[in-house]
């Protein structure tokens, strides 16, 4: 993959985040801030965004979204390294505690 190409990818995943971002805000807010980890701040400005104002936001060479998994603690309970089958929906809300109790400390 060239740059041209990964540039192009970036901007396709910022264009479908910001519209992924703004119809989960408008379905059911308080959820939408906990799955995309922004603030009551960010959320209002994202969802007043135009069409135009999207596809302008979207063309820039920077992605939008980021892991909010930035710790081998929350990585490993993700992906169940050395767990059992049986300990994979424990390990998993182990794990969207932690995020969000990092999005609490966020916003």
């Amino acid at each position: 993959m060239n740059a041209d190409q990964i540039l192009a990818e970036i901007r396709e995943a910022n264009l479908s985040y910001l519209m992924l971002a703004q119809s989960l805000i408008r379905t059911d807010r308080e959820q939408a801030l906990f799955r995309l980890g922004v603030s009551e701040e960010t959320a209002t400005l994202i969802n007043t965004l135009t069409p135009a104002q999207m596809m302008k936001i979207a063309t820039g060479n920077t992605l939008l979204c980021r892991f909010r998994m930035d710790d081998d603690i929350v990585w490993s309970l993700l992906t169940s390294h050395g767990k059992s089958a049986s300990n994979d929906g424990v390990s998993r809300l182990h794990a969207s505690i932690l995020m969000a109790g990092r999005h609490q400390e966020a916003a």
